[in-house]
């Protein structure tokens, strides 16, 4: 309901083409957590051999092994969640998207 709102708004102060157009300018409403440099260890973490005694990283495990090196303060395994993690892996021969972490298939 809050969505048809908030277009009843744009339309009655704004008008109808306010009201068809996309609101959102492109700006970020918040700073992003981490930086290219954080994001790329983050990448360069999730490619490597998972912990001992694990198959595979988990969003939880590479957001807390990112706060146990000192690449971040805090990082959530949402925000890990977010970044693009493309790395190859041994068992297929093109690279794969590791957002999904618990599917054993790559994305297409």
């Amino acid at each position: 309901m809050a969505t048809v709102q908030r277009l009843r708004q744009r339309f009655v102060e704004d008008g109808f083409a306010a009201a068809l157009s996309t609101y959102r300018t492109g700006a970020r409403a918040y700073e992003r957590k981490l930086d290219g440099a954080q994001e790329a260890r983050l990448i360069a973490l999730a490619c490597g051999a998972p912990p001992d005694g694990r198959a595979r990283w988990t969003l939880r495990l590479l957001a807390s092994r990112m706060v146990e090196l000192r690449h971040t303060d805090a990082v959530s395994h949402e925000t890990v969640r977010q970044v693009q993690l493309w790395c190859t892996d041994r068992h297929w021969s093109s690279g794969r998207l590791l957002n999904n972490f618990n599917s054993s298939r790559p994305s297409r």
